[in-house]
């Protein structure tokens, strides 16, 4: 995600009270856990004097160094560093990522699976790396790149021995620089090499160091007790609207070929009556922040910006609501829902908040429980730290999606009833949208809070239908149909 502060973006949503937990509701049935996370964006120049001995090692002997003492002069060198690049705010540090696996670990630490939903490593990369490396060839920057992921996957391993984890790349994992890649890259093939190791399973290991290379993309099996189910994973920024190839020159040719594979993907799936989830970055549909802060008057016939190039994605995610029982995304940083929906049905999307900061939310994971007959989000918790630093710090329960939406499952029959919820809510006044404007945005405190305690009714009628068409319409056409209802006749 671009490195922007949403504070604007927090005037679009109205402050509400945090709901006061029921009980949860008791399982029907027996469920597994599963950890969701994205946008680490792990800065390993948090301490730019370690920079020489990190590019001198393998990825296996970074532990030592990111997490031992500070040199004497890291706050005046990140300070320079992060004002050389442009920074707007402070990424994951080493202790940062330390403690929130160590949190994870300590809320399950038998998760039967883990996601990542993409954006590994620190925003302006390649300006930091080549800040502090003038003379570095193209290979050396591949290759300082590839051990930053191999280094999170080791975390992660580290963390979770017995449990499968599955990687998605973002914009900012790249061989060259934001939004660039090339197909069958160096890149491709190191980070193929790295999330192979973590998936334990020998088949969905030779399925990604076969399939990964190519364009980032793969399909494995989810492991039992889950029955019947492959995750899909789109490395999708080949259908980002900045998509460039690491020369600069925009193309798409990768998009084309990768959609084609997603939807060959989900017709085998039904064919074989298997469940699918898919997992990619970017999430298609409006990019409701960039639309708002725009000033794009979508009612007097502007376009709103788009996530994507296309709507190839979105298109073909909604031509499977009979296979795909959840589609995880990142990239806002902002805990979100989408809901995607057709005739034939409504496929239900999650969109995982950050462990990074550095938007000025605090670090927050997902702890999610899943059916295993029927591969079905049944429930899942938002564990956040208490301060956006996440070190020396409680976390604890940010709000439990059963309790707080009274809903069975995040399947999307029950994502459709809520979201439509929304759309129709034109105040933004109801107690579910209450909760998901006061969830929305992790951490609601300090600065985010004093914004928001600052709107007014009127505001909110005007913000939150269009940000709610958002959550519900994926393509221009149906958003600006759903955000521009017909002016009423005029009065006789």
């Amino acid at each position: 995600m671009k490195s922007f502060h949403l504070l604007p973006l927090l005037t679009l949503l109205s402050i509400a009270p945090l709901h006061t937990h029921a009980q949860s509701p008791s399982q029907a049935a027996p469920t597994v856990p599963a950890l969701l996370l994205s946008d680490i964006h792990l800065d390993p120049f948090h301490d730019p004097a370690k920079f020489a001995a990190l590019r001198a090692a393998p990825a296996t002997g970074w532990a030592a160094i990111l997490y031992g003492p500070a040199s004497p002069t890291q706050a005046a060198d990140f300070a320079h560093l992060q004002e050389t690049c442009g920074a707007k705010g402070i990424d994951t540090p080493p202790a940062l990522l330390q403690s929130s696996l160590h949190a994870a670990r300590k809320q399950q630490p038998h998760p039967t699976l883990v996601t990542i939903s993409g954006d590994l490593v620190v925003h302006q990369f390649d300006c930091r790396f080549h800040t502090l490396a003038h003379h570095a060839t193209d290979a050396e920057y591949s290759a300082f790149a590839s051990k930053t992921v191999a280094f999170i996957a080791l975390q992660l391993r580290e963390t979770f021995p017995q449990s499968p984890i599955y990687f998605a790349l973002g914009n900012n994992d790249s061989g060259c620089n934001d939004y660039g890649e090339d197909s069958d890259s160096d890149f491709l093939h190191a980070a193929a090499a790295s999330f192979s190791a973590d998936v334990l399973s020998p088949a969905n290991r030779s399925a990604i160091l076969h399939e990964f290379p190519h364009l980032g993309d793969y399909t494995v099996t989810l492991p039992p007790p889950i029955r019947d189910t492959r995750l899909i994973v789109v490395h999708d920024i080949f259908e980002s609207r900045r998509y460039a190839k690491c020369g600069g020159t925009p193309s798409n040719d990768a998009a084309t070929e990768q959609v084609a594979w997603l939807r060959a993907q989900l017709t085998a799936a039904r064919a074989a009556h298997q469940h699918a989830w898919v997992m990619a970055h970017i999430p298609p549909g409006i990019d409701a922040y960039s639309t708002f802060v725009n000033h794009r008057d979508v009612c007097a016939g502007q376009a709103p910006v788009m996530f994507l190039a296309s709507d190839d994605l979105a298109n073909t995610l909604a031509d499977f609501p009979d296979v795909i029982r959840l589609a995880l995304f990142g990239h806002t940083h902002m805990d979100e829902m989408r809901a995607y929906t057709t005739p034939a049905g409504t496929v239900p999307v999650k969109l995982v908040p950050s462990i990074t900061p550095v938007n000025g939310n605090n670090p927050a994971f997902t702890l999610a429980e899943i059916d295993p007959a029927t591969a079905t989000l049944k429930d899942y918790t938002v564990y956040s730290a208490s301060n956006q630093t996440g070190i020396d710090t409680n976390w604890g329960e940010e709000y439990r999606f059963s309790t707080t939406y009274h809903l069975p499952n995040l399947s999307g029959a029950s994502l459709e009833k809520l979201t439509t919820s929304f759309v129709d809510d034109k105040s933004g006044t109801t107690d579910g949208s209450h909760s998901y404007q006061q969830f929305f945005y992790v951490g609601d405190t300090g600065a985010a809070k004093t914004i928001k305690a600052a709107m007014n009714a009127a505001a909110m009628q005007i913000v939150w239908p269009a940000y709610a068409c958002a959550i519900t319409h994926a393509d221009a056409a149906s958003f600006r149909t759903c955000a521009c209802p017909a002016s009423p006749p005029p009065a006789p």
